[in-house]
């Protein structure tokens, strides 16, 4: 495995300047899953690539997900054939990419009486959903009878269960593939900046896009970058800069939110993934992760502040009310929820349809000065939006630059940062070897698990710092040789990017937050020199997002 390459918030003030020196063939707006895609397509094909993100890398949309590389099931009942069989086809190749990060997870789907899905219907068209996804061997569709649903799930109700599907799917955390793909992005030469907020634009004499002003949301100052093309993909703010840029007409943003609550496992002891419905007609996901099981998700208009997206008690309810609807055996209460995240779906405007109704394609737009703009789209699709929308920025290189020669788009065969695994099979067999390590120390197969499914092959990095660290315990010891290694190859400011976007601590073992936030934020200040009021604020700020994240208002 080639080791990630330095990417430290240490090196800001030259990575800045170097910013400005010369123009980059493509300034992409927008450090998301969309975004960072973008910049390892164009970079791969040999452009001049830099990346810009407002707020941490990941922190929009992009750490919100249900976090699942998922083919779109249900959008086969608004006859959606095309959605299903592109990112059903993606899912596969994702899962190639990364396997250690995008994990298989089979998915049952509850038939229950008078419920949304009969069987012969369920049947038909989850036969319909392998065709189009192109879906072989064991992962193959089966139906099954009642009594091997309930061995599947015994928490399933006993009452009114008519049997279920059985169904492959893939799993990941949404935030470490974002910045796995930029990692990844930064071999073949592109260049990243978070806490970058682009505010305007600059204009060549004749009104054409020729590059961005920035705002350093870290020191304050204001920078250009010039570049021979803009893509904004910045996901809920992309109407934003349309406007900025003086070209927001037609068709428009429509948001929606969406909530996922996180209970103890022990709470919700579902042994696998459930897909299942409520009575309203929506869809919901159970899904055991590690320590914790997490439930979503909601689809609901939205027009507040999007910088400050929350789960409020509604929304808490109506998920709570689900799960003890479809779990007889189950009774959660708000005081079970330890955790929640709520993000915003940037979808396409269409007159008369709601917000579960709105289709989930991607589109792009080109204004007259010639930003081009891509919203829409799921996490699954990420790599096709990029190779579409890299083709219509070399298509343009070809009318204005003669005799240059791009080549074609590479991301299907380009293994992630972290992955030289050909097989999951291999991954399970590294992750038995970091178990066998870790054992002498305390640590459990979770621990295993969690490294090597969050960092894959760059675990190797972490237990290197590990060896070399001599504080007593072992536990802090390991968070530590983490933090360590996101100082130096994932561009972390604060604490808050750690906890929150390159761990997932937050959502999925937050007392581990609560316990060495304290002792993380003393070693964010150590080696990124801060003083000792900034360290002071970040604490702050991170209760208050605890805070936020575990209780909810009426």
């Amino acid at each position: 495995m080639q080791n990630p390459l330095s990417f430290s918030a240490r090196h800001r003030a030259t990575d800045i300047a170097n910013l400005q020196t010369g123009a980059a063939d493509l300034i992409v707006i927008g450090g998301g899953i969309t975004g960072a895609g973008i910049a390892l397509d164009a970079a791969s094909r040999g452009l001049k690539v830099v990346l810009l993100e407002k707020g941490d890398f990941a922190s929009g949309t992009s750490s919100k997900s249900t976090k699942l590389i998922h083919g779109g099931l249900r959008y086969l009942k608004q006859f959606d054939f095309w959605l299903v069989k592109e990112v059903g086809s993606e899912r596969a190749i994702v899962h190639k990419l990364a396997p250690h990060l995008v994990l298989p997870e089979k998915m049952l789907l509850p038939l229950i009486e008078g419920g949304s899905y009969g069987k012969w219907l369920t049947s038909i068209g989850l036969k319909v959903y392998d065709i189009l996804a192109q879906v072989g061997g064991d992962d193959k569709r089966r139906m099954l009878e009642k009594k091997e649903a309930m061995q599947l799930e015994p928490l399933l109700p006993k009452k009114g269960l008519k049997g279920a599907g059985y169904y492959a799917e893939y799993r990941t955390d949404d935030s470490r593939l974002t910045i796995e793909n930029i990692k990844t992005a930064l071999q073949y030469g592109a260049r990243a900046l978070n806490y970058a907020e682009v505010i305007d634009f600059v204009y060549t004499p004749e009104g054409k896009v020729c590059g961005v002003a920035v705002q350093d949301q870290i020191s304050g100052e204001s920078f250009e970058v010039r570049s021979g093309y803009v893509i904004s993909a910045a996901g809920p703010w992309v109407d934003e800069l349309r406007s900025i840029n003086r070209s927001k007409k037609g068709k428009r943003l429509h948001l929606t939110k969406g909530v996922h609550l996180v209970f103890p496992h022990e709470k919700l002891p579902v042994k696998q993934s459930v897909y299942f419905d409520v009575p309203d007609g929506r869809m919901i996901f159970a899904i055991p992760r590690g320590k914790i099981t997490y439930v979503g998700t909601t689809d609901t208009n939205y027009n507040s502040d999007k910088d400050e997206v929350h789960t409020d008690f509604a929304d808490a309810i109506y998920l709570i009310s689900a799960v003890n609807n479809m779990f007889p055996d189950i009774e959660l209460e708000m005081s079970d929820i330890i955790s929640s995240w709520a993000g915003l779906r940037p979808l396409i405007h269409e007159e008369g349809k709601s917000a579960s109704e709105l289709s989930r394609k991607d589109e792009i737009f080109t204004s007259d000065s010639g930003l081009i703009s891509i919203a829409g789209g799921k996490l699954t699709g990420y790599r096709k939006m990029a190779e579409r929308v890299v083709d219509r920025i070399v298509s343009q290189m070809d009318e204005d630059e003669e005799g240059r020669e791009v080549s074609d788009c590479k991301t299907e065969e380009i293994p992630l940062c972290g992955s030289d695994f050909k097989k999951f099979k291999h991954v399970q067999k590294y992750i038995s070897r970091v178990e066998a390590k870790l054992e002498g120390d305390g640590f459990e197969a979770y621990d295993a698990w969690y490294l090597v499914t969050n960092y894959g092959k760059q675990t190797e990095l972490i237990l290197e710092n590990f060896s070399e660290l001599s504080d007593a315990d072992p536990h802090w010891r390991m968070i530590k040789a983490e933090l360590l290694f996101a100082l130096e190859h994932e561009m972390i400011h604060n604490p808050m990017d750690f906890l929150i976007r390159r761990t997932g601590r937050l959502y999925f073992d937050i007392e581990s937050v609560r316990e060495h936030l304290e002792q993380v934020a003393e070693v964010c200040a150590l080696e990124l020199k801060a003083d000792a009021q900034t360290r002071k604020g970040w604490v702050s700020e991170m209760e208050k997002i605890l805070r936020q994240h575990s209780s909810f208002a009426l």
